[in-house]
């Protein structure tokens, strides 16, 4: 896929969008705003409704939703290997293939965060999209599967995802397929007698 402006200020603001909300956030407003109106309406919008949610909602009430929307709710996951690999040990090997190709495009994560976390995956195809746009691309069914779990439960990010749905390529129809079928039966589990692949704090797990 060949980048655009839209595309990498789309990836930007989805990043940004999904960090856990702090003053920093509300700091941005104004970016975030000048940002919708130059992106196509189909994303823009969305973004101006989440940017419109920012400026009206209180802080305390941010972040205790993005804790509730996000740490305690399994089906929103932002850990996008989460939805094909549960925490098995293959998962660990699906956050290497992150790691590795960051390493092959330059980018060093160092907040600490995992490596195939959405945030941190859309700020780093945003720097270098050529290399790492095909991650985005590779678990396109997890971002239709957030998506669908963000709507049910009424969640204002939902418009975040949309942003991130429309500035990348439709969805082929074996990642619907893919989301549907991970809807229904749920990330996979470890098998009994298995030691885990990595300890919990590597593997997604909060402290």
């Amino acid at each position: 896929m060949r980048p655009t402006v839209e595309l990498i200020r789309g990836l930007q603001a989805t990043a940004l969008c999904l960090t856990y909300p702090d003053d920093g956030l509300q700091e941005i407003v104004p970016l975030l705003r000048a940002t919708a109106a130059e992106l196509p309406d189909d994303a823009g919008a969305p973004l101006s409704r989440f940017v419109d949610h920012l400026s009206r909602t209180p802080l305390p009430s941010l972040q205790r939703d993005y804790v509730d929307t996000f740490d305690l709710r399994r089906r929103c996951c932002l850990y996008l290997t989460y939805y094909s690999h549960g925490d098995t040990r293959k998962r660990g090997m699906a956050l290497l293939r992150f790691t590795s190709a960051y390493r092959h495009a330059g980018v060093t994560i160092l907040d600490g965060e995992l490596p195939d976390h959405l945030g941190v995956v859309c700020e780093a195809a945003a720097r270098v999209p050529g290399a790492l746009l095909p991650l985005l691309g590779e678990h396109r069914a997890a971002i239709e599967l957030l998506r669908i779990a963000l709507a049910d439960t009424r969640s204002p990010y939902a418009d975040v995802v949309d942003i991130l749905r429309y500035v990348l390529p439709d969805p082929a129809p074996d990642d619907l397929e893919r989301a549907l079928e991970l809807a229904r039966s749920g990330p996979p589990a470890e098998e009994v007698g298995l030691e885990p692949f990595a300890p919990p704090e590597y593997m997604g797990a909060r402290r």
